[in-house]
């Protein structure tokens, strides 16, 4: 199971039977940590955002007009920049942060990312959000197992999935303003590829990574790293959700 070009040289004894025994045994453990930190802040997103929008909290976001409209509060429009504050103090406080704080934060993103999609039970079917999890879910465990088993390198990607996400970002602020069903169309299909891209891409990096990050530093370090690992893998999952949900949901 090949981690990097230097993978079997890692420790003293180069390419001993040993070293890589330990060294797959951690990983396996490590990327289940990945995983496990990753299904559950999809979890607790899911219940922030259906208990939203199914209790009298939806009150405090949403107003419903006599015919119909739904309007956004103040709460709901601050619930939808919120996480992407989170996303950047755990960005740049990487190498500051303790692991219980990053954790925490970890934990309060994925609640504020609930928050921010309750408006989708407003604009699809509930039947239509299930399904297409259920797809969303089959696609990304598909793909994520093609980068953790391919002994391709996916590195050389890294760039231009990165400018196909800055592509995507920036006609998808063009399209608030254009309001075009046929470049939403267009952004959807292209954000589908790069985010699906992305899922074998940073599977792949963690699982390179390992070693320097996780295997090298102690289970503290280990513990911290796996909640940044997980925090990728989650925002792929979430994006490549609200694309598809965009490409294959039922509009209310």
């Amino acid at each position: 199971m090949a981690l990097s070009p230097d993978y079997r040289s890692y420790s003293g004894v180069p390419g001993s039977a040993a070293t890589q025994a330990v060294v797959d045994a951690g990983l396996r453990a490590y990327m289940l940590r990945v995983y496990n930190w990753m299904a559950s802040g999809l979890v607790l997103t899911g219940i922030v955002s259906y208990l939203i929008a199914n209790t009298s909290l939806r009150d405090a976001f949403y107003h419903v007009t006599p015919t119909g409209a739904v309007q956004a509060t103040p709460l709901a429009m601050l619930s939808i920049f919120l996480p992407l504050v989170f996303v950047m103090v755990l960005s740049f406080g990487v190498n500051r942060l303790s692991r219980t704080t990053a954790q925490t934060l970890y934990w309060l993103f994925c609640a504020a990312m609930g928050a921010s999609l309750t408006n989708i039970f407003f604009i699809y079917s509930s039947a239509s959000i299930v399904q297409v999890f259920f797809i969303t879910a089959a696609t990304f465990g598909a793909v994520s197992l093609y980068g953790y088993t391919t002994r391709a390198d996916l590195s050389r990607w890294g760039g231009f999935l990165f400018m196909g996400l800055i592509g995507v970002i920036i006609a998808a602020v063009v399209n608030m303003f254009m309001q075009s069903s046929g470049l939403e169309f267009v952004i959807s299909i292209i954000g589908v590829i790069v985010f699906t891209g992305l899922t074998a891409y940073d599977t792949q990096r963690i699982k390179a990574d390992y070693v320097q990050y996780a295997y090298s530093y102690g289970p503290d370090q280990a513990a911290k790293r796996s909640v940044y690992d997980a925090l990728s893998l989650y925002l792929n999952f979430i994006n490549l959700f609200m694309l598809l949900l965009q490409l294959l949901g039922n509009r209310r």
